[in-house]
């Protein structure tokens, strides 16, 4: 900042004040104005993510704490107007209802938007954890037998909203303690496991079901799992590998080279410890001895 020009600090504010201003609208942080909601909101996004291209002006609002505050309290906002939706389907009595899944996917389109602007500010890990706090109410209600054959689309999206916060923590982006990453897997592992091959298996058997975890998604969650795994510590990673390979499809993730990677740590570890038991035994002999 001390290389610019001070001219360039007085256009700044002005410049951030008309982000913050679409931020907010795209956000839903201001109530858009009736008949134009959606369509104001929408336009809101698209000029925020114009007005986002890498330039001098932007890369400095990007940094500002007023923008990153916005961004965390539409975060906070959406979350909670998704976990809020979502609670209600159980209670609905036309819980089938084409509009109420609209509805949440509308909410959780909000949401991706959302996380295509958190890393450019260095707030990934605020989506991360927020996923992990909300995930467990999140899979009670979409695991509820009322809706075992429905909402599929919501399904498919919650994989790839959970993909999100996997590619994060898996790949570095977002550090986390351990037992957080652990939650995380506990959570959608598991969920993820069972709906794999029954979407498969619903895409041969119906011509018309059009919901399916594409090739690429497939290969980032398993990649981002694998990684995870290989870094929690050792206790944690057997209990997740033993749950694999007690499950009925262990296709999906492939968790084979985790697998193997932990079996050789553990025999090194072991080899290591052995060893330097018997070191010190050695050692204290030795010792006896001259004492003796």
């Amino acid at each position: 900042m001390s290389i610019l020009p001070s001219a360039k600090f007085a256009d700044l504010s002005p410049t951030k004040d008309v982000f913050v201003s679409a931020l907010r609208f795209a956000l839903s942080i201001n109530s858009p104005c009736a008949p134009f909601g959606d369509e104001l909101q929408r336009s809101a996004q698209e000029q925020v993510d114009y007005m986002l291209r890498a330039d001098a002006d932007t890369s400095l609002v990007r940094r500002d704490e007023e923008v990153k505050s916005v961004l965390k309290t539409g975060l906070f906002r959406t979350c909670a107007s998704f976990e809020r939706e979502l609670s209600s389907l159980l209670l609905d009595s036309d819980i089938a209802s084409q509009a109420n899944e609209d509805k949440i996917l509308r909410t959780l389109s909000d949401l991706e938007w959302i996380c295509t602007l958190l890393p450019k500010m260095n707030l990934m890990k605020d989506f991360v954890s927020n996923w992990i706090e909300i995930s467990g109410n999140v899979l009670k209600v979409i695991e509820d037998e009322k809706l075992n054959s429905l909402m599929w689309g919501l399904k498919v999206k919650l994989i790839e909203m959970t993909n999100k916060a996997l590619e994060a923590v898996g790949y570095g982006t977002v550090i986390l303690p351990a037992p957080y990453r652990l939650s995380l897997l506990t959570f959608w592992l598991p969920y993820i496991r069972k709906m794999k091959p029954l979407l498969d298996s619903k895409c041969i058997t119906e011509r018309d079901f059009c919901y399916k975890m594409d090739e690429e998604l497939c290969m980032n969650i398993e990649g981002a799992i694998v990684s995870m795994v290989l870094a929690l510590p050792s206790n944690d990673q057997a209990g997740i590998l033993a749950d694999w390979m007690k499950a009925e499809e262990i296709q999906y993730p492939d968790l084979t080279d985790a697998f193997e990677l932990w079996c050789y740590r553990t025999k090194s570890a072991k080899r290591r410890l052995v060893e330097g038991i018997d070191g010190a035994c050695s050692d204290n002999g030795d010792d006896a001895a001259i004492s003796f």
